[in-house]
C-alpha cells in the first residue's frame, strides 16, 4: 500500500460512481479524507470504509483549512453552487486552500471560479471512466499555475496514470472537451458502423472484431461496441452527461469561432437520443438505439 499522501488533510466532494473510488485511493495512499456527499448512502459507506465525515461543506472546508479540496461533481451550476453558493465552501474557505475540480465544467466559468479564490484552483478533469476510476489509472488534463499544479500533482498522480499540466486555469477542461470531441462523434459513428453491417446482413460482432487491430480500432469500438453488438446499455457513462459535454463544446466552439457542421450534427443527434426518446439513464453506448 502507497503512502504517499501521509500526513495531507484532503476535502472530497461529491461521491458518485467516480468520486467515490478516487476518495477511497486517496485515503489507501494515506491521506487523511474528510468527505461530503448530497445523499446519505455513498457519505455512510465512506466512513464504513475508513474516511472522515463532514456535516456540511463550510465544516468541510474549516476541516481542511489550507489544504486541498477535490471536487468532482456532474454540472458546472452545481460547481458554482458547492463553492460559492449559501452553505457553500466559501463560508469558511482558507484563503490557501486549494480546490482540485474533477469535474467537466465550462471553460469560461472554471476561469471565473479561480479567479474567485484568488488563483488556488487545478481544474483536472479525467477520461476512462468509472473503470478507470476504480483502477486509478485515469488519465487526467489539468490547468493552473505551476505552483498549484505543482501542490496537486501528488493527487492526481495517486488517482490517476497519465496526468498532463496543460496551461493556466481553464486548459484542462479545453482539454477534456477536445476529447469529449473526439468520443461523442467515435460513438456516433461506431453505432452507424456497426448497425450497417447488421442492415447489410452482416453479424456486427464479427464485423467488431474484425475491425480490431486496424486503422477504424478504437477504446470505443472495443468497450462501447461490444456493448452494442450485445444491447448492454446499462449505465457507466450516463447518456445525460455525454450531451452535457457535447453542448460544453459547441459553447466553446461557438466563443472560438469554430464552425464544424459534424459537431452540429452530432448534437443533434445526442439531443434526439436523450431529450426526444428520453434515453439519458442509458450508457452512451446506447446512441446506437438511434439507428435502431
Amino acid at each position: 500500500m502507497t503512502t504517499a499522501l501521509t500526513g495531507h488533510k484532503i476535502g472530497f466532494v461529491g461521491l458518485g460512481n467516480m468520486g467515490a473510488p478516487m476518495a477511497r485511493h486517496l485515503h489507501a495512499a494515506g491521506a487523511e479524507v474528510t468527505v461530503w456527499n448530497r445523499s446519505e448512502g455513498p457519505a455512510e459507506t465512506a466512513v464504513a470504509d475508513g474516511l472522515k465525515r463532514a456535516d456540511s461543506l463550510p465544516a468541510l472546508a474549516e476541516e481542511i483549512a489550507d489544504g486541498v479540496i477535490c471536487v468532482n461533481l456532474t454540472v458546472t451550476e452545481v460547481v458554482e453552487s458547492v463553492v460559492f453558493g449559501k452553505g457553500g465552501l466559501s463560508e469558511k474557505l482558507h484563503e490557501d486552500a486549494l480546490i482540485i475540480d474533477f469535474g467537466t465544467t465550462g471553460v469560461p466559468a472554471t476561469k471565473q471560479f479561480a479567479e474567485r479564490v484568488g488563483g488556488n484552483w487545478v481544474d483536472a478533469p479525467v477520461s476512462g471512466g468509472q473503470v478507470g476510476a476504480e483502477a486509478a489509472n485515469l488519465t487526467i488534463m489539468a490547468g493552473g499555475t505551476d505552483a498549484n499544479f505543482s501542490r496537486a500533482k501528488p493527487i492526481l498522480e495517486v488517482v490517476g496514470e497519465k496526468v498532463t499540466h496543460l496551461g493556466p486555469p481553464g486548459s484542462g477542461q479545453v482539454t477534456k472537451l477536445a476529447n469529449q470531441l473526439i468520443v461523442a462523434q467515435t460513438i456516433d459513428a461506431v453505432a452507424q458502423a456497426l448497425r450497417l453491417a447488421e442492415l447489410a446482413g452482416v453479424d456486427s460482432g464479427k464485423v467488431r472484431e474484425a475491425l480490431r487491430g486496424g486503422f477504424a480500432d478504437s477504446r470505443i469500438l472495443d468497450l462501447h461496441g461490444d456493448r452494442m453488438v450485445r444491447r448492454n446499455f446499462e449505465p457507466g457513462g450516463r447518456s445525460t452527461w455525454q450531451l452535457k459535454d457535447v453542448r460544453l463544446i459547441c459553447e466553446l466552439a461557438e466563443s472560438i469561432g469554430l464552425e464544424s457542421p459534424t459537431l452540429q450534427n452530432c448534437r443533434a443527434m445526442w439531443e434526439k437520443f436523450v431529450v426526444e426518446d428520453g434515453n439519458g439513464d442509458l450508457d452512451h453506448s446506447g446512441l446506437f438505439r438511434v439507428y435502431e
